[in-house]
């Protein structure tokens, strides 16, 4: 094993142990948040059931944003649908033998980084000429689309321009998790790919990328809207404090 290999294998563990206690962290936070107020987004829905569709069509068709703005829908579905191909297609790194369905997409996820980039270029563009977004943009918010088009167009190149040993590249990923460590092709473009991976997800926890997770405990998404059904009472409100305080 040369000491790049072992530099890279370093640097994916602790990216992957930042990515997964930062964000488990995150969503504990999220989930201990008292909500005090009853308050969904009407209409809402008025059963649980309700409350699981409506959800799971903000996370599918980010219905929502088709309400209030059709062009930047637009660009938004396309980056998130195929980077959800994009991820799929990448799970062949990651199992072996590879799933059927895997290498069944791996046509359509070949293409998909065009529109990974196209919506990322979509939704850049709306922090320049959308009044109301440039006024709250951050540099943060630009660094990190500057960082997924990274990502998007150093992997296209690799696909489409200088291909690297993708066998010997499965053989270190596959080496990464079961603990036998395999040497990682020196390609210059396969490294910048891999470096700026590791980047995303060590930022991810602290980043506002984090609204995937936060979505389901938006508490205007997730509650019931059954007001004078049932009382709303959050847990702290309950204390003896909190009752002689009252």
């Amino acid at each position: 094993m040369d000491f790049l290999s072992i530099a890279y294998a370093l640097v994916f563990y602790f990216a992957t142990f930042v990515l997964v206690v930062g964000v488990g962290r995150k969503i504990v936070q999220y989930a201990r948040t008292p909500a005090p107020l009853k308050i969904p987004t009407t209409p809402a829905p008025t059963t649980g059931t309700g409350v699981a569709l409506r959800l799971g069509g903000e996370v599918v068709f980010f219905t929502s944003l088709f309400k209030s703005n059709k062009w930047i829908w637009v660009f938004g579905w396309l980056f998130h649908f195929c980077l959800l191909l994009e991820v799929l297609r990448h799970l062949r790194y990651f199992i072996q033998p590879v799933w059927w369905w895997v290498a069944l997409i791996q046509p359509f996820g070949k293409y998909a980084a065009y529109g990974m980039v196209i919506g990322l270029l979509g939704l850049w563009g709306r922090r320049f000429f959308v009044d109301r977004v440039r006024y709250i943009s951050a540099p943060s918010d630009h660094l990190m689309l500057v960082l997924l088009l990274a990502i998007a167009g150093s992997g296209m190149l690799m696909t489409f321009v200088d291909h690297t040993d993708i066998i010997s590249l499965k053989a270190f990923v596959l080496g990464l998790l079961y603990g036998h460590w395999q040497p990682l092709p020196a390609d210059p473009l396969l490294l910048i790919h891999l470096g700026l991976v590791a980047a995303l997800m060590i930022v991810f926890p602290f980043s506002k990328l984090l609204h995937g997770p936060g979505l389901l405990f938006s508490p205007t998404r997730n509650q019931i809207d059954n007001p004078r059904e049932k009382r709303h009472v959050t847990p702290w409100a309950t204390d003896t404090g909190a009752g002689t305080a009252g």
